[in-house]
């Protein structure tokens, strides 16, 4: 039977992977018996096992490219663990997904949510940020409170969110929440015909196009919350737009800075596909595979690398052993760009 009839791929802007790669293992094993092929589960568990410690370098250097990114974005998703000690025999854990100048992913797991690592060795965000000097983009949750306000860190908002808390007010049957849903569509809009400029010219164009905007955005909001109850919808939405005005407005004032934490989340999709079919990581191992796994197809898929082609490549590489000082270009935006130089 042909490659093409073993792999089937699923479609993701920019990128193929494997559909299996959103599998558990026991119905990967199902697929196999289909093809007439008998491959214990145990046996694919230890190829994963294989690959991710393979991998293992590929993941620390991609933690040193993203901490020293010019941009790094962050953001957690769950992830259920075995545990025979909790009510329910779950406990949930956390995938934090980070984005380094929108090349480079990496995703660290914690054994909690809480926001420093709780077992040797681990990292929460906390943690990360303590690593991290410069403009960093996230929402406004109180886990990052402690962090940003280090003078090192550039905490700046997420636009996306904002925006998001308008919508729950106007599904909730709020209309006035529709005028500022108009305003971000047009700052969405401004953005999306000034994304293939360089910082220079973006920061011109939005200072003159979005910033008036985003003045009447604000303006707006203060107009309506000294009348608007804090806990209603709209009030919400009001609230978290001038609490973190600094932040949210960042991108106004450089080129560089995105005006949301969009990257990062929808790498998440991923996570959320597999998660729905594999429901809980079999332990905290498994869970630290898993960050590896998601790290190397979500690097790929930012640098439209073909994950197949790459590991292809790549883990025949690391199991001869390479020098440290090679990994780094492993990583799938560097190893497509030396490929093309070739």
């Amino acid at each position: 039977m042909s490659r093409e009839a073993h792999v089937r791929f699923w479609e993701s802007p920019g990128v193929r992977f494997p559909r299996a790669t959103r599998l558990p293992l026991h119905r990967q094993k199902q697929r196999f018996e289909r093809m007439g092929v008998s491959i214990a589960v145990q046996t694919l568990a230890d190829q994963v096992a294989w690959a991710t410690d393979l991998l293992r370098p590929v993941w620390r250097a991609s933690m040193d490219a993203v901490l020293g990114a010019v941009i790094m974005h962050l953001d957690a998703t769950s992830l259920p663990v075995l545990d025979d000690s909790k009510a329910g025999g779950l406990r949930l854990g956390s995938l934090w997904g980070y984005v380094g100048d929108e090349e480079i992913a990496l995703y660290l797991y914690a054994s909690t949510g809480k926001k420093h690592g709780q077992r040797e060795g681990e990292l929460g965000p906390a943690d990360m940020l303590a690593k991290r000097k410069g403009y960093t983009v996230a929402d406004a949750a109180g886990i990052f409170d402690t962090s940003f306000r280090r003078l090192e860190i550039i905490e700046c908002g997420c636009n996306m969110h904002a925006r998001r808390y308008f919508r729950k007010a106007l599904d909730g049957g709020d209309s006035r929440a529709a005028l500022p849903l108009a305003a971000f569509k047009k700052l969405y809009a401004i953005e999306d015909e000034i994304r293939d400029r360089d910082a220079a010219g973006r920061r011109a164009a939005r200072q003159a196009s979005s910033k008036p905007v985003y003045d009447e955005i604000v303006a707006w909001a203060e107009k309506y919350q000294p009348h608007e109850p804090p806990s209603s919808p709209l009030g919400t939405a009001i609230r978290y737009l001038l609490n973190h005005e600094i932040a949210l407005r960042r991108f106004l004032d450089d080129g560089v800075v995105p005006i949301d934490n969009g990257i990062v989340e929808r790498l998440h999709v991923r996570a959320a596909l597999t998660r729905k079919n594999f429901l809980f990581a079999g332990s905290d191992t498994g869970g630290e595979r898993a960050a590896i796994a998601y790290t190397v197809l979500g690097s790929c898929q930012l640098a439209d690398v073909d994950p197949v082609e790459y590991l292809t490549d790549v883990l025949p590489r690391l199991a001869r052993r390479i020098r440290i000082s090679d990994v780094p270009n492993l990583l799938p935006a560097r190893w497509k760009a030396a490929r093309v130089a070739r």
